[in-house]
């Protein structure tokens, strides 16, 4: 798999990208810059629903790997996206009843790439990310992710509350971390789960939260008042595996 920063430079390059089909996550056009040809990105990049930002050329000359961006610099997803139907394909495979981890906005690329190798190593079945405000599937995600990109999903939605919404309505459950929940030993969290995780500063959203079926806290000593995102999933993950285990 390809481990390498996708930036793409260049106004042919980046048309080119996105009428190829690949996954861009962010365009980064020259403030001010209206002529024919970023016109024609532009409208690419909203029928694909891409994110936008309009910046300085200075930002832009950082950015840029060649020098030779000429107003326009893509960044593209390190890995394809997948969509909620493969990752409920991925448990019916498997025989199993489907287990997600849900992320409210992890910005964090080093969380993001240590959640998807705990899913991996929990028996997820997929990652499921929103579209803004969230880090992507970039080169440090698939590194710190140690291989597990390869064999995880990962999707990315537009809406996590309406996707929980949805899934609810076929009959799985959702449960999210926050220090205010249940004990998470005295919930059952068995059967066609999702698991909420929520962002490194503000937890799970109101919006979300309300959503969820249990709020589950993880049971803790120490003298500072949260853990790591990471760390979270993999405790309350890890705790989903125990509860299977024992049927």
């Amino acid at each position: 798999m390809r481990y390498e920063e996708l930036t793409i430079e260049g106004r042919n390059a980046v048309l080119e990208a996105f009428r190829s089909g690949k996954t861009i996550d962010k365009l980064f056009v020259l403030d001010g810059c209206q002529d024919g040809p970023v016109r024609t990105i532009l409208r690419e990049a909203k029928k694909h629903d891409t994110i936008v930002q309009f910046v300085k050329k200075e930002r832009l000359d950082q950015l840029s790997q060649t020098g030779h961006h000429q107003g326009v610099i893509a960044s593209a997803a390190a890995y394809e996206y997948a969509e909620i139907s493969d990752i409920l394909q991925n448990a019916k495979d498997k025989g199993e009843a489907p287990f997600i981890i849900f992320l409210d906005n992890i910005e964090d690329p080093h969380n993001l790439g240590a959640i998807i190798r705990t899913a991996n190593l929990a028996g997820a079945h997929g990652v499921v990310i929103p579209k803004r405000r969230a880090v992507g599937l970039t080169a440090t995600v698939a590194r710190v992710s140690a291989g597990a990109l390869n064999y995880t999903p990962v999707a990315k939605v537009t809406n996590i509350g309406k996707t929980i919404e949805e899934l609810k309505a076929e009959g799985m459950w959702f449960v999210c971390a926050d220090m205010d929940g249940e004990m998470m030993y005295n919930l059952d969290l068995k059967g066609p789960i999702g698991l909420v995780i929520g962002n490194e500063g503000e937890g799970v959203s109101r919006l979300v939260k309300e959503k969820c079926d249990f709020v589950a806290s993880i049971p803790m000593k120490g003298d500072i008042d949260s853990l790591n995102a990471s760390v979270a999933a993999g405790v309350l993950a890890f705790e989903i595996v125990r509860q299977r285990l024992q049927g």
